[in-house]
Formats: structure tokens, sequence, C-alpha cells
């Protein structure tokens, strides 16, 4: 192994490590209130947090590239979050009820991963994803693709055409670059998460797409990372990841690690990080999980590549 790569696995295992650590030890701060019920009145608040721990749980277990230590916290992260929502009870509840909301299948994705079921779940989806509602869910172009992903990964995906969904994007139509603006990018960093079943497959990206990320992300990372919007810079740092050929390098894991906090915590901006707990967990969360993710496909594809 080369000292470039040497220097970016360490860096790349310091940054995941970290960050797994933090969210493990703070993990009931992301706890649901008592008496939650599938209406969910701000289900970004604490629902949607549950998720995201459990998909970079789900992929720190899927690369098996972690420390026994941080494995175990993954698994932890993975048994917390399932039992917030009642063991896929709270998820099986509010599709019931709802029939045109995907969240409970976009959850269940993760947990299907890492081997965790619910029969009457499993079974309602199946029957969800037979309707012609289910299949015309008016949603974002990159959401369509987080419901394709989901189905796939819980068994129930009816045929997509993962080439129409593609097409739908912004990234699909590879345009101006210079034209990406921030909600945009953040469009663009999913379209390629979910094509790739967030790193599992880089060769899931039709070439054209492959190549023009190839010129223009260590451009947007450079844009990034010059207004100090860590959350992003982390999210496009994980699509370089998903890439054939990561483009990354040693120093781009080394900043991105230095930013870190060194009880693990990502800052998500160049901003102050709030002195009270609660509000720096809840603030924080995100770019924590996404730097939990990026660490772990980059020592895992760097790993791969020797």
């Amino acid at each position: 192994m080369t000292s470039s790569a040497t220097g970016l696995c360490e860096s790349a295992h310091l940054l995941a490590s970290r960050a797994i650590g933090w969210l493990a030890r703070h993990r009931r701060r992301g706890a649901l209130p008592p008496g939650t019920t599938a209406e969910l009145t701000d289900p970004d608040n604490l629902y949607k947090p549950l998720g995201e721990t459990a998909l970079t749980a789900a992929v720190v277990l899927r690369e098996g590239v972690a420390s026994a230590e941080d494995a175990r916290a993954a698994r932890e992260l993975l048994a917390f979050a399932w039992d917030q929502l009642g063991e896929g009870d709270l998820l099986y509840e509010r599709q019931l009820q709802h029939t045109l909301i995907t969240d409970p299948l976009e959850f269940y994705g993760h947990f299907a991963r890492a081997g965790y079921r619910h029969e009457r779940l499993d079974g309602l989806l199946a029957h969800w994803a037979s309707l012609t509602s289910a299949r015309h869910v008016e949603l974002l172009p990159n959401r369509c693709l987080a419901v394709a992903n989901a189905a796939r990964l819980a068994g129930v995906d009816h045929n997509t055409d993962w080439e129409a969904l593609t097409a739908a994007t912004w990234l699909g139509n590879t345009p101006e670059p210079w034209a990406l603006d921030w909600m945009t990018a953040y469009c663009v960093t999913h379209t390629v998460f979910h094509l790739t079943d967030w790193g599992a497959n880089p060769r899931a990206l039709p070439p054209r797409i492959r190549d023009y990320l190839a010129t223009w992300l260590p451009v947007w990372l450079d844009v990034w990372r010059e207004v100090r919007d860590w959350d992003l810079v982390a999210e496009l740092m994980v699509v370089d990841s998903c890439l054939p050929e990561p483009r990354c390098t040693a120093s781009d894991y080394q900043l991105l690690a230095s930013t870190q906090r060194e009880d693990g915590l990502m800052p998500r901006d160049g901003h102050e990080v709030d002195d009270d707990p609660e509000q720096a967990y809840h603030d924080h969360h995100h770019p924590t999980v996404v730097a939990a993710m990026a660490g772990t496909l980059a020592l895992s594809r760097n790993l791969g590549a020797q």
C-alpha cells in the first residue's frame, strides 16, 4: 500500500470511528417521545434521524471494515432504532393508515439490509407495491429512486425502469454544472446513492454520469469546502466513493477529519457548535451520520482496491 493510500485509510478510519462512537454514545437523545404514534406530527425532528442512523449502521456492517468496537456500536444503533420504531410496528401502522406515503418502505429498506424483518409489514408492502397508486406517487425524481431502491432491499421491487427514473433527475441529464445550487446538490448526491445502493454497486451508474461526475465533482467539492458547508462536503465525498474510480485523496479526508471534533461530532458548517448537548445533537446529527458513511465507504473502497 502506498503512503498516500495509507494516509487515506488512516484518516477515513478515524473519521468513521469517531462519528460512529459519538452516534452510539448519544443515541438516547434521538429517542421518540413517549406515546409517539404513527401520526408523527413532526416526522423530520426525530423520526427521520432514526432512519438515517439505521442506514449508516447498516452500511457500516455491510462493508465489514469497522473495528470490533465500531461494529458493536453499529449493531447497538440498529437495535436502538428498531426498538424505537416498535420493532417495525410503527412503520406498519404508518403505512397502513397512509397509503401514499413512502417513508415506511424507505426506512424498512435499511433494516431489511441488516436482517430485520416484520412479517405484517412485509405482506402490506407487497400489496402496496402492486397498487397503481403506489407506482405513481408524486415525488421528486431522486425520491422515486429512493423508493425503488428500498423496494429492492425489502424484496418488493416490481420491474423498476431504472433508466426512466434516472432520466427524470437533474443529474440524469448531465446539465450545465455551474447551475448547481445547494438543494440540487443534495438531489445529485441522493440520485447517486440510490442508483448505487449507497455505494454497493458503483457500476450501476450510467457511463455518461460517471464521466460527468469524475469531471465536476472535484469542482463542486472545492466550492462547498470554501464556504465550509461540511454536511454537503461529506455527502459529496460519499458520492466519490460511489464512483467506479474515486478521486478524493488522503488530504481530502485529512481535512474532513481535522474539521471533526475529537468527540466525533461533525459540525454541519463553519458556525460554532451550541454548548447545549441536546441542541448540538439535533443540529449536528446529520453531518455526523454522513461523516460515518464517508469514512466507512472510503476505507472500504481503498482497502478493496489494494
